[in-house]
C-alpha cells in the first residue's frame, strides 16, 4: 500500500505545478487576444482541466464499466458546482460578466435536458446519442471561438471585475505567444498525467477500505477527476482571475455531458446503471440528476440576473455537496 500512497503524492504535485502553469497560460492568452477571461475559462481552461473525465470515462465504457462513465459525468457536475465553484464563491465573491456567461449556460441546460430525456425515457445511451452530444461540442466551440474572435478589444477586468486593470500588470511586458501555448499545454498534461495518477491510486486505496464501487463513481472518482478544475479555481482566486475559474466550472460541467459522456457513449454504449436506490427506483432519476439541474441553476441563474455571485450561495452550496456525500456512503 506504500507505492500507491507514494503515487498518490506526486499526482497531487503535477496537478498543483500543471494548475499554476495551465492557469497562467490562458490568462496569458486572454489578455494578448483582448478575450474575456470567463469565456477562455469557458472554452480553453474547461477542456484542459476535462480531459481527465475523458480519460477516465471513456476507459471505463470501454472496458464494460459504464456505472463509472455515467456517474463520473454527473458526480463531476455536482462536485465542479457545489464543491469547487462554491469555495470559489464563497472565499471571493465577485461580479461576472453576463454577457459572456449566457453561451455556456444556454448550452449547459440543453444538453442537460436532452441527456436526461434520453436517462429516463429510453434508459440506455446509444451511439446516436453520443454523436449528436458530440456534435453539440462541436457547434458550441464554433460559436464560442467566432464570439470571441469578432468582438471589440476591452479592457481586462480586474480581480473584482470592475474593468479596472491594475497599475503594477500594465507595467508587466507581456509574455510571447509561444511560451504561453507551451505553458498551456504542458500545464494540461500535468494535470492530466496527476489526476490520473490520484484516481488510479485514490481507487485502490478506498477499495483497499472497502467503499463500494457505485459509491467511488459518483464521489471519489468524480471528485479525483474534478481535481484539476479545483487546483485551477484556487490558482485563479490566488491570482485574482475568479471569472475565469468560473468560466472554466461552468464549460468543464458542459463538456462532462457533451465531450464525456458523448465519447464514451459513442465508443461503447451503455445502459443507465441501477445502482443505489431510493423509494424503489434509481436513486440518480431522483437524487443525483435532479441536484446536477438545481446547483447549476444556484450558481447561474443569480449571476445572469445581478451581475454577481454571493457568498451565501457558496456556503449553502458546500452544505449541500457535505449532505450528498453521506447520503451516498449512507446504506
Amino acid at each position: 500500500m506504500i507505492v500507491p500512497i507514494l503515487l498518490f503524492i506526486v499526482g497531487f504535485i503535477c496537478l498543483i505545478k500543471g494548475g499554476d502553469w495551465f492557469v497562467d497560460g490562458a490568462a496569458g492568452i486572454a489578455e494578448k487576444f483582448r478575450m474575456p477571461e470567463i469565456l477562455v475559462g469557458a472554452t480553453v481552461v474547461s477542456i484542459g482541466t476535462t480531459l481527465p473525465e475523458v480519460m477516465v470515462s471513456a476507459s471505463s465504457a470501454l472496458k464494460g464499466h459504464g456505472e463509472i462513465a455515467y456517474g463520473n459525468a454527473i458526480g463531476s457536475i455536482i462536485c465542479n458546482t457545489a464543491l469547487i465553484a462554491a469555495l470559489t464563491i464563497a472565499f471571493r465573491p465577485s461580479k461576472v460578466e453576463r454577457k459572456s456567461l449566457v453561451l455556456p449556460t444556454f448550452f449547459f441546460f440543453t444538453a442537460a435536458a436532452f441527456y436526461c430525456t434520453v436517462a429516463y425515457t429510453a434508459g440506455y445511451f446509444s451511439r446516436v446519442t453520443g454523436i449528436l452530444l458530440l456534435l453539440v461540442f462541436v457547434v458550441y466551440m464554433v460559436i464560442s471561438v467566432r464570439r470571441a474572435l469578432e468582438a471589440p478589444p476591452e479592457e481586462k477586468p480586474d480581480a473584482e471585475g470592475t474593468g479596472a486593470a491594475p497599475e503594477e500588470k500594465e507595467a508587466e511586458a507581456p509574455a510571447p505567444l509561444w511560451k504561453l501555448l507551451v505553458m498551456l499545454v504542458v500545464g494540461a498534461a500535468l494535470i492530466a498525467v496527476g489526476a490520473d495518477l490520484l484516481v488510479d491510486n485514490g481507487t485502490i486505496i478506498a477499495e483497499w477500505i472497502g467503499v463500494p464501487e457505485s459509491v467511488i463513481a459518483l464521489t471519489f472518482v468524480a471528485l479525483g477527476t474534478s481535481l484539476p478544475e479545483l487546483v485551477t479555481a484556487i490558482t485563479s482566486l490566488r491570482k485574482g482571475l475568479g471569472a475565469l475559474s468560473l468560466g472554466n466550472v461552468i464549460g468543464a460541467n458542459l463538456f462532462n455531458l457533451v465531450l464525456v459522456s458523448g465519447l464514451s457513449c459513442t465508443l461503447s454504449p451503455f445502459a443507465v446503471p441501477v445502482g443505489k436506490t431510493f423509494a424503489g427506483m434509481p436513486a440518480s432519476f431522483i437524487i443525483d440528476i435532479p441536484l446536477m439541474f438545481l446547483v447549476m441553476a444556484f450558481v447561474t441563474v443569480p449571476a445572469l440576473i445581478k451581475g454577481r455571485l454571493y457568498r451565501i450561495q457558496g456556503i449553502v452550496l458546500l452544505i449541500v455537496y457535505f449532505a450528498f456525500c453521506i447520503f451516498q456512503f449512507a446504506g
